[in-house]
C-alpha cells in the first residue's frame, strides 16, 4: 500500500486552445454527436413531477452511474462541477412513482409483449408479488409471507442448489457485504456479483502479475502523464466525464492513444458539456488510433515488447527501465526469450497490426517518461481476458510506470457499486479482505463467529446452467436469488438463458423495477420484492469508485415506495427466518454497525466506519498502489509472464465480431440510435471494403451468424479493421456460445467468429445442402 495521499481536485486552464479543437463551427453543429441540452431537458421533463427531489439527488448524492465518482457535483480530480447524461438517463430510477395497479396486475402475456425499455417505464416495483406456475397474473403478497416462502425452500434443500447474484444497480458497499455475510451465513458460496462477469480478469491478472486487484493510480495521474492509453475501452461513451480529465490531460501535453478494431468517433472528438471551450469547438482527444484485430491484443503487446528488446540490443536502456526491472521484478529473462521466438509473421497476423506500426508505438512508449494505461471489456471479455491483462501489467513493470505520480494501471468502472462488490465478499472466489482460501476462511469465521463452508463456490453462469441438471443432482440449481440483473439479455445464448430461468423452482426478484426476466415461469414460484435505492436507505450508504475513493452517500429526503425495504435489511430478516436461532449472528439493525464490521473484516476499508456525512471520502491504499515499486506479493517484487498467443483460427471469407455499447446503462437502453456514429441498435459496423467484397451496400438487409445463432440487421459502413465488425449488446447476444468462460476468472466469452451475407443470398440459399455445408465451416471457427 502507498504512503503518499491524494491532494485533492486540481483546476483547468482558462486560456482556450485553438489546436485541440475539433471544428471552429460553434456547438458541433452539422456533426454527429451527443445533444447534451436536448437530453437535459428531456431528463428534465421525465422528473418533472418530482423535481425537487431530482436535484436534492443530484446535488447531495454520489452518482449511481459510473464508477468516477462524483460526490454531489464534486470530485476528487478536477474543481468546478460534473454532470453527465449516463447519470441523468438513470435519475428516473429514482423518482419515479410505483407502477399503477391496473397495469401491474394486468395479464403475463400481455406484460411479456413489453420490451426491457417499456417495462422500465412502467414505475418501481411497489410492494412484494407473487406467482405460481398457471398463474396469469402478478399477486400481491405481503413480505411476511414472501420471506417466510423464500425461508422454507432454503431451508428444505441443499445450499449447492441455491445461488445468490447482485447487479451493479447503485447498489451500495453495505448491501454486498450484508449479502455475501448471508450466503455463507446460510452455508452457499454461490454468490456472484455485476463486476465479476465484466473486470474479473482484471482483478486475477493484477493479483498474479503486481499482487492487487484494483487500480494502482488515480484519474488524476492521466493529467500530466506523457501518454494515456486506453485498451478495448471507449470512457467517452461509457464514463462521460471522463472527458473532462481528458481535456484537461491534452491541456497539460498528455498524449492520447486509443487501441480498438474500430474508430470510435466518441474517442476522436468530444463537446464537453461543462468546459465552455469544449462545449463550443469540441475536443481532439485521441491523438493516434492502433486498431487491433478483436482479440489480437496479446500479439500486437509482444510486438510492442519484441522491438523493445531489439532496440535494447542495440542501445541498452534505451526501451527498458532496467533499474525499475532489476529491483522490483521476476522473470525478465524467461519474458525476453519467450516473445524473442515469435515470428513477426504470426504477430502480424494475428494482431492485424504491422511491424512497422507497432515500431511506432514501442518507441512512443520508450520515450515516454510516464504513462498510464486504461482498459475495459474490450480486454477482459474473452477466455484469454486474464492473458490480456497480464500483457498490459507486463508492458508498465517493464518501463517501470508503477507506483509512481503520473504512472498506473487502470481497469476503469463502469458502474458506480462493483469496484466495491469483490471487496465486500459478494464473490465465489472472495471473501472481505482476500481471496477464498484457508487462511482468510478462518480468519472471517473468527470475525462473523459462524463456519464458512469450505466448497468453490460457482459462477453466476455455471450455477444458472446447474438449472437444468437432473433432479436429485447435488448442484441441480432450485432456489435463484438475484438483486437486480437481467439474464435474458446479459448473457450468451438468450434462449438457452431462459430455459435455466424457467427451471428453477423458486426465483426471487429483489429490484426496484422489473425487466423481461422477471416474467419468466418458474416451476414453483416466482417471488418479485421491491428494493430502496442508495437515496432512500436508512443511515445512508458507501459506494467506491475506479480509483478507490470510498464516498459516503447520505439518505436523501424524498418521497417513498411505502412498501419498498433497505436491500441489506431484506438480507437479516430473511436470515433471521432460515436461522432464527442463530439469527444473532447476522443481526445488523443499522447501516453504521455494517461499516463497522466491514472495517474489521476488510482491513483496507479502515476508515470507512468514519463515513456518516455528506461529502465523506477516504481513499484506501494512498494515492498509488506499489508505491516506490514495492508490490503486495510475497517476495514484493512484481511478476512479468510469458503470455502465448490464443488461438484465433478463422476460415476464409468469416469475420470476428464483438459486441458494442451504444447510448445505454448496462443493458438498459436510452436511445434506438448510438449518438456518436448514428446506428441504429440492429446495424452492424462493417468495414467499406469487407462489404464490397460481399457485394453489400450500406443500409442492406444482411444476416450474420454462426451455428449458435442468427442476427439480422443492416450493413452500416465503419473505420474498423478489415475482418471484424460489431453488433450491439445485448441484441447481438444471439450469436454467442453458451458455456465459455475464461479458465482463471471465468468470465463469459463476448467474441466469436461469424459468416456475413446479404439477407437476400441466405435467404434464397437455404436448402438442407447449403446450410450443412456453412455449418461444417463453422465448426472449425474457435476451438
Amino acid at each position: 500500500m502507498g504512503k503518499t495521499k491524494h491532494d485533492g481536485p486540481i483546476k483547468l486552464p482558462k486560456k482556450p486552445d485553438p489546436k485541440h479543437w475539433v471544428s471552429p463551427v460553434p456547438f458541433g453543429l452539422g456533426k454527429v454527436k451527443p445533444k447534451h441540452i436536448r437530453d437535459t431537458m428531456k431528463v428534465v421533463l421525465e422528473n418533472s413531477d418530482n423535481l425537487p427531489y431530482a436535484f436534492r439527488i443530484l446535488t447531495q448524492g454520489v452518482c449511481d452511474g459510473c464508477a468516477l465518482g462524483v460526490s454531489g457535483l464534486y470530485d476528487q480530480t478536477l474543481a468546478g462541477p460534473h454532470l453527465c447524461t449516463t447519470r441523468l438517463n438513470v435519475l428516473r430510477l429514482n423518482t419515479m412513482p410505483a407502477i399503477k395497479e391496473e397495469i401491474l396486475h394486468s395479464d403475463i402475456d400481455e406484460l411479456r409483449k413489453l420490451d426491457s425499455t417499456e417495462l422500465r417505464k412502467l414505475g418501481r416495483i411497489p410492494y412484494p408479488l407473487s406467482r405460481k406456475p398457471g398463474e396469469k397474473k402478478f399477486r400481491r403478497i405481503s413480505w411476511d409471507e414472501a420471506l417466510d416462502s423464500i425461508a422454507k425452500k432454503v431451508k428444505a434443500i441443499d445450499p449447492k442448489q441455491m445461488a445468490l447474484f447482485l447487479t451493479a444497480r447503485g447498489i451500495t458497499n453495505e448491501v454486498y457485504y450484508t449479502a455475501g455475510k448471508f450466503a455463507r451465513f446460510i452455508g452457499t458460496n454461490n454468490i456472484d456479483n455485476a463486476s465479476r462477469i465484466c473486470h474479473s480478469p482484471s482483478k486475477t491478472a493484477l493479483k498474479r502479475s503486481l499482487g492487487i486487484g484494483a487500480s494502482s493510480c488515480n484519474y488524476k495521474d492521466w493529467i500530466g502523464t506523457d501518454v494515456l492509453i486506453f485498451w478495448g475501452s471507449v470512457a467517452a461513451n461509457n464514463q462521460p466525464v471522463s472527458t473532462k480529465y481528458m481535456y484537461a490531460a491534452k491541456r497539460k501535453g498528455t498524449k492520447i492513444i486509443c487501441i480498438n478494431p474500430y474508430k470510435e468517433p466518441a474517442m476522436e472528438g468530444y463537446w464537453v458539456p461543462s468546459i465552455a471551450e469544449s462545449a463550443l469547438f469540441g475536443t481532439k482527444i485521441a491523438d493516434d488510433v492502433y486498431q487491433v484485430n478483436i482479440g489480437g491484443d496479446i500479439a500486437f503487446m509482444n510486438g510492442i515488447m519484441k522491438h523493445w528488446f531489439e532496440m535494447e540490443e542495440n542501445m541498452p536502456g534505451s526501451a527498458i527501465d532496467h533499474d525499475f526491472v532489476s529491483k522490483h521484478a521476476n522473470g525478465y529473462e524467461d519474458l525476453k526469450a519467450h516473445v524473442q521466438k515469435q515470428s513477426w509473421d504470426q504477430l502480424e497476423k494475428s494482431s492485424g497490426i504491422t511491424k512497422e506500426r507497432m515500431l511506432e508505438f514501442a518507441e512512443v512508449l520508450a520515450n515516454s517518461k510516464s504513462g498510464v494505461f486504461v482498459w475495459s471489456m474490450g480486454l477482459t471479455q474473452h477466455r484469454f481476458g486474464t492473458d490480456n491483462i497480464s500483457q498490459v501489467a507486463n508492458l508498465a513493470i517493464l518501463r517501470g510506470f508503477i507506483g509512481r505520480e503520473h504512472c498506473g494501471v487502470m481497469p476503469i468502472r463502469g458502474h458506480s457499486g462493483v469496484q466495491g462488490s469483490g471487496e465486500m465478499g459478494a464473490d465465489p472466489f472472495v471473501l472481505p479482505g482476500g481471496d477464498f482460501e484457508p487462511e482468510n476462511i478462518e480468519r472471517m469465521e473468527k470475525v462473523w463467529g459462524f463456519d464458512i463452508p469450505k466448497w468453490q463456490g460457482d459462477i453466476v453462469g455455471v450455477s444458472l446452467e446447474n438449472a437444468v441438471l437432473p433432479e436429485d443432482h447435488e448442484k441441480k440449481l432450485k432456489v435463484f436469488y438475484t438483486s437486480g440483473g437481467n439474464f435474458l439479455e446479459t448473457m450468451p445464448d438468450p434462449a438457452f438463458m431462459e430455459e435455466c430461468l424457467s427451471s428453477v423452482d423458486l426465483r426471487v426478484h429483489q429490484d426496484i423495477i422489473l425487466n423481461t426476466s422477471t416474467l419468466v415461469d418458474a416451476k414453483e414460484e416466482v417471488i418479485v420484492l421491491p428494493a430502496q435505492t442508495r437515496y432512500e436507505q436508512r443511515g445512508g450508504g458507501t459506494s467506491t469508485s475506479t480509483e478507490r475513493m470510498v464516498y459516503f452517500s447520505p439518505e436523501i429526503e424524498g418521497p417513498r415506495i411505502e412498501e419498498a425495504r433497505s436491500e441489506w435489511e431484506i438480507y437479516v430478516d430473511l436470515a433471521a427466518r432460515i436461522k432464527p436461532e442463530e439469527k444473532h449472528l447476522l443481526n445488523f439493525t443499522e447501516a453504521e454497525q455494517i461499516r463497522a464490521e466491514i472495517a474489521i473484516a476488510n482491513p483496507n476499508y479502515d476508515g470507512i466506519q468514519h463515513l456518516k456525512n455528506r461529502g465523506d471520502v477516504f481513499q484506501w491504499g494512498g494515492a498509488w498502489l506499489c508505491e516506490d515499486g514495492i508490490c503486495p506479493t510475497e517476495d514484493g517484487k512484481a511478476n512479468l509472464l510469458p503470455i502465448e498467443l490464443p488461438e484465433l483460427r478463422k476460415p476464409d471469407g468469416h469475420f470476428y465480431v464483438t459486441t458494442r455499447r451504444g447510448k445505454q446503462f448496462n443493458s438498459m437502453i436510452y436511445s434506438e440510435k448510438d449518438p456518436f456514429n448514428a446506428a441504429d441498435r440492429y446495424d452492424v459496423l462493417i468495414h467499406p471494403e469487407d462489404a464490397k467484397e460481399l457485394g453489400i451496400l450500406e443500409g442492406e438487409a444482411i444476416v450474420v451468424y454462426n451455428q449458435y445463432g442468427t442476427f439480422q440487421g443492416k450493413a452500416r459502413f465503419a473505420d474498423t479493421r478489415r475482418g471484424n465488425i460489431s453488433v450491439y449488446w445485448p441484441e447481438g447476444n444471439v450469436l454467442l456460445q453458451k458455456g465459455i468462460y475464461e479458465q482463471f476468472a471465468g468470465i463469459p466469452e463476448y467474441n466469436i467468429s461469424v459468416v456475413v451475407e446479404k439477407a437476400d443470398t441466405y435467404n434464397a440459399q437455404k436448402d438442407i445442402n447449403y446450410l450443412e455445408k456453412r455449418m461444417d465451416d463453422l465448426e472449425q471457427v474457435i476451438s
